[in-house]
């Protein structure tokens, strides 16, 4: 059993070291929404292309239009942050209960 608590624990650094990045990529985003960048640099392409589509869920879902200001990002952020507390945490405790 000692294989699988393996696994899972392998399993739970690399969802966490993806979410890590992933909360980065959006920060980057928000920081690069503010100066108003070259839409057509390959960077900012990919920024955008990567976290467009979780973005625009949380706007579809909270439409907050009307003050002028976006905070899908930061709720982005709250619910990674979420996930790093709750599912990282719970299988590294599950990976020790197989070990």
């Amino acid at each position: 059993m000692f294989v699988l608590g393996n696994l899972i624990e392998a399993l739970a650094k690399i969802v966490d070291i993806g979410l890590t990045i992933y909360m980065w990529m959006i920060i980057i985003r928000a920081i690069l929404s503010w100066v108003n960048p070259d839409p057509y640099n390959p960077i900012v392409m990919f920024l955008y292309r990567a976290t467009e589509p979780v973005l625009y869920q949380i706007r579809k879902w909270i439409p907050l239009g009307n003050i002028g200001i976006d905070i899908s990002p930061i709720i982005v952020i709250l619910v990674i942050i979420f996930l790093q507390s709750f599912l990282v945490r719970s299988m590294l405790q599950l990976a020790v209960y197989f070990k």
